[in-house]
């Protein structure tokens, strides 16, 4: 029996950009510490800090969303979580930043805290309506 499937998750190269970025502002923070500057290693140990968490948060949920023809399953910081296609609202919203529209997968459900889950390119790793056609058709099946 066929059971298509499909998954995503954010970009490998983009994880490894934010490792080696995160190890470049920790090297940036220990010679700026050694220098003698006082303010540097703040700033570039906050950067590393932060870039190092993304970089973490990229590597360890993978993938973020994957469906097949039964529903949804969703890997968040909290678990992994299953949903059949009854419990979730699945819509294209799009939104005006910096002067461009950007589109962003929302997923409604009652099961996860925050009951809504918004996913954009950065999470997925493609565009959300290409996302949200797969998910259209995988819903159509089930």
């Amino acid at each position: 029996m066929d059971n298509p499937s499909a998954s995503w998750a954010p970009r490998a190269a983009l994880v490894g950009v934010g490792w080696l970025l995160a190890a470049l502002s920790a090297a940036a923070a220990v010679l700026t510490g050694l220098s003698g500057d006082r303010a540097g290693p703040v700033l570039f140990g906050v950067a590393a800090l932060a870039l190092a968490g993304f970089a973490a948060n990229g590597s360890a949920i993978r993938p973020k969303l994957s469906a097949d023809a039964h529903g949804v399953r969703v890997r968040t910081l909290t678990g992994d979580h299953r949903l059949e296609w009854s419990q979730v609202r699945v819509r294209l919203v799009k939104t005006r930043r910096l002067g461009r529209e950007v589109p962003t997968l929302e997923i409604e459900c009652e099961d996860i805290p925050p009951h809504l889950l918004v996913l954009g390119w950065l999470e997925l790793g493609t565009d959300p309506r290409d996302v949200l056609d797969v998910l259209s058709a995988l819903r159509a099946r089930g």
